[in-house]
């Protein structure tokens, strides 16, 4: 039983450290998850001015386009001296449509990629979560594990006592057999002489 109780002990202690090395781990963990949330929240707020950016180009884009569609009608009011001048604003209008539907692409990606961290961040955030609950429950584990080999220990140590109480008790048994067998011989040598005073 000594023996039984020892051996729970020493399993207790083990479970105890390997599961003080799981809540570390899951500690990281959650440190690590907690960095990825920061950078993501990052990347969205990036993403953002980008956007923001990106809206400013397309307002100017928009304004070159109106510039060069107002000295196109003053081009043509000018007729043949403002045949030059109107090709050039032909080119203006021209790159201010490509700049407006560069912008516009940008645009449609930047808010597919925001979209996305979004998403990612709300899936980060419940592994956060996850993790958080995951470490809670390794430190009751470990925390129980430890009120474990503590009873153990407890156990261990009683039983001990028991084992030496038990060893006493058979120490003293044997020396009232002793003590039993001296009685009786004792008891016997009395017997024969009383009988011997009896026949004398």
């Amino acid at each position: 039983m000594s023996a039984t109780v020892k051996g729970n002990a020493e399993t207790a202690m083990q479970a105890n450290t390997l599961s003080g090395s799981a809540s570390h781990a899951a500690a990281k963990g959650g440190q690590a998850v907690a960095d990825v949330i920061n950078t993501m929240n990052e990347i969205n707020t990036s993403s953002q001015r980008i956007a923001d950016i990106t809206g400013v180009i397309d307002g100017i884009a928009f304004q070159t386009n109106i510039l060069a569609l107002n000295a196109a009608v003053e081009a043509a009011r000018a007729g043949e001296t403002g045949r030059g001048f109107a090709v050039v604003a032909g080119e203006v209008r021209a790159l201010a449509q490509r700049s407006a539907n560069a912008a516009k692409e940008i645009k449609d990606l930047i808010s597919a990629s925001v979209e996305k961290v979004e998403i990612g961040s709300s899936l980060v955030d419940a592994a956060g979560k996850t993790m958080d609950e995951i470490v809670t429950q390794v430190k009751r584990v470990s925390d129980l594990i430890g009120e474990i080999r503590s009873a153990t220990e407890e156990q261990s140590n009683g039983t001990s006592q028991i084992d030496k109480a038990v060893s006493d008790l058979d120490s003293i048994t044997q020396q009232n057999a002793a003590l039993v067998e001296q009685s009786t011989a004792a008891s016997d040598s009395l017997r024969q002489q009383a009988t011997r005073l009896v026949e004398a």
